[in-house]
């Protein structure tokens, strides 16, 4: 089979005003960015959001190994199979962080068939949102350093300062940094440190905003650390957020392109789901749902991530819950998590490895890892149906112990997906199982369960989270986390969502416990107030929100030939 790369140049990339007449979005109510990119303009978005909406599936996954599990993949071929099936469907995706890209995991595109165009541009720099949300974060910075410099007028306490600076790259040395140093024409020095974008309160603002009048008030609610009487500082008082709105105003709205079968796409957003809470934005799927019979977003990484913060925080904020669940599982990922591989979470197995059949590893992991996954998303009251995304190397006795260990875990259905190798085709009896089950779920009265009343207490989230989502047996709140919670306690933040931020490979905090495991306690080390997207990040054991490099990066085998195309990249 061709790479992605090949498949992707090989294709014939409709007109992108093509594409939005698909959606009854005609030519003016679009801002092109080259033949295949679009954004929908405000007032085409506005015109709409009063319209019926559509259903909407969420695609999420089982504990990933380091390649992904193609999430991604089953969320684009699926939109394809439920178009092929006769229903108007959509996609509703983030956009690809160049950490990643350049990191261990790649881009964010899908592949084989199933993917969105044009692959190169969308992995790259794609309409320049995630520059916008870099430029936005750190102008605040600028702001808040500038105004100490100047006599500061507020009384901020500079050893009291929560806000960094972010960067779109994957890089380690900048988790701690002195800045300020070089004399006093250069600032005051102090300590500071840079995330990731993808884990910037300005990333979450933009995907959890309605509109701009929101947009803006919540950028003026960041809270970036706190006055010498112990009040809380928001960006409204350093007079930041008007500019940091301008720096937003195009990165706001969605991004329109096309599947490799010229079906409709919206990229919008790119918060991590294990330091960030992992969703596209609010706006896009609004506007999909306006346009389309179904709208298929992700969550990222497993559901104990993105899942429990789309339910939880993100339809906290839309008022939208999916009508289907689609759990997405691998062969590999189940003998990973069945013991094939040893106690190896988080670091790549061979393709050799994973290419052997162990049918006990497979049952194994899924008696364990897939089964909780299916039980924790059945909490919410929604149906699941679970996708095998098929690799060449699975064998039939593989995939049959799988699927009967999903029914038996409690998923409506369990079907074998291939829209890797099939694009649309190779994912119909996925598209028919879950218009079949949004459908029963609608006629039900849409029944949706949060796990805890939306008001209850930051530890009390924690804590349920921690016992119903991973199996634990409970929380330590380390000292310092201790600290900051009472300071968001007494400054009214005391009920907003937690976002957990914790390891992507287990449903743990450690990512060496595989499988399901019981009994452990979850160290709580830093809780981090969002207070401009409204929800508090709980730092869970050792994650870092500023990633770093593996040993060989994927930046090491790309390359440009002499006529500008790309080479060695998401092959």
């Amino acid at each position: 089979m061709d790479s992605d790369l090949d498949i992707a140049r090989a294709a014939t990339i409709e007109p992108i005003e093509e594409i939005a007449w698909k959606l009854s979005i005609p030519i003016e109510d679009i801002m092109h960015f080259g033949s295949g990119i679009a954004k929908v303009k405000w007032s085409a978005i506005k015109a709409r959001l009063s319209k019926p909406q559509g259903n909407l599936i969420l695609v999420t996954s089982v504990n990933p190994t380091p390649f992904g599990e193609g999430k991604t993949v089953t969320t684009i071929g699926l939109s394809q199979a439920l178009n092929r099936y006769g229903a108007k469907a959509v996609c509703a995706i983030r956009e690809p962080s160049m950490g990643p890209v350049f990191g261990i995991k790649g881009g964010a595109a899908g592949g084989g068939f199933s993917q969105v165009l044009p692959m190169e541009e969308i992995n790259l720099h794609f309409t320049g949102d995630l520059h916008a949300v870099t430029s936005a974060h750190n102008l605040l910075s600028t702001l808040l350093d500038n105004h100490i410099k100047h006599g500061n007028d507020l009384q901020i306490d500079p050893l009291r300062l929560t806000w960094p600076r972010v960067i779109d790259l994957n890089d380690r040395a900048l988790r701690n940094v002195t800045v300020g140093k070089g004399g006093a024409a250069n600032g005051y020095v102090r300590e500071d440190r840079f995330d990731i974008t993808a884990a910037s309160e300005v990333m979450a603002i933009l995907v959890l905003a309605s509109d701009y009048k929101d947009l803006r008030n919540r950028l003026g609610d960041i809270v970036v650390g706190q006055d010498t009487a112990g009040n809380p500082v928001r960006a409204e008082q350093l007079e930041a957020p008007g500019s940091m709105a301008l720096l937003l105003r195009q990165a706001f709205l969605p991004n329109l392109v096309q599947t490799l079968e010229k079906d409709p796409a919206f990229i919008h957003g790119g918060p991590f789901a294990n330091i960030a809470h992992g969703n596209s934005s609010i706006i896009a799927d609004r506007l999909a749902l306006s346009c389309a019979d179904y709208v298929v977003t992700e969550a990222g990484f497993g559901s104990d991530m993105g899942a429990e913060k789309f339910m939880h925080i993100k339809v906290a904020t839309s008022g939208r819950a999916p009508d289907c669940v689609v759990m997405n599982v691998t062969i590999r990922s189940m003998k990973l998590h069945g013991g094939a591989f040893g106690d190896i979470g988080g670091r790549r197995q061979t393709l050799e490895e994973m290419s052997q059949e162990n049918v006990e590893a497979v049952k194994a992991g899924a008696k364990t890892n897939l089964d909780r996954h299916v039980r924790n998303m059945l909490q919410f009251g929604v149906p699941v149906i679970v996708s095998i995304n098929k690799f060449h190397s699975d064998t039939q006795a593989e995939i049959d112990v799988l699927r009967l260990v999903a029914l038996e875990s409690g998923a409506k259905d369990a079907i074998v997906f291939d829209g890797h190798a099939r694009g649309g085709i190779g994912g119909l009896e996925l598209a028919k199982a879950v218009i079949g089950a949004s459908e029963e779920h609608i006629a039900a009265g849409r029944p949706f369960t949060p796990l805890f009343e939306k008001d209850a207490p930051l530890a009390e989230k924690a804590l349920k989270v921690v016992t119903h989502i991973y199996g634990g047996a409970g929380i330590n709140i380390h000292s310092k986390a201790h600290r900051q919670l009472t300071q968001i306690n007494k400054w009214g933040y005391g009920n907003l969502p937690i976002c957990m931020a914790k390891s992507q490979y287990s449903f743990s905090h450690d990512p060496h416990l595989l499988g399901a495991p019981s009994g452990f306690e979850v160290p709580i080390k830093e809780f981090r107030l969002n207070a401009g997207a409204g929800f508090v990040v709980a730092v869970l054991g050792d994650i870092m929100t500023m990633p770093g490099l593996p040993k060989r990066p994927a930046a090491a085998d790309m390359d440009m030939d002499e006529n500008g195309n790309l080479t060695g990249i998401f092959s």
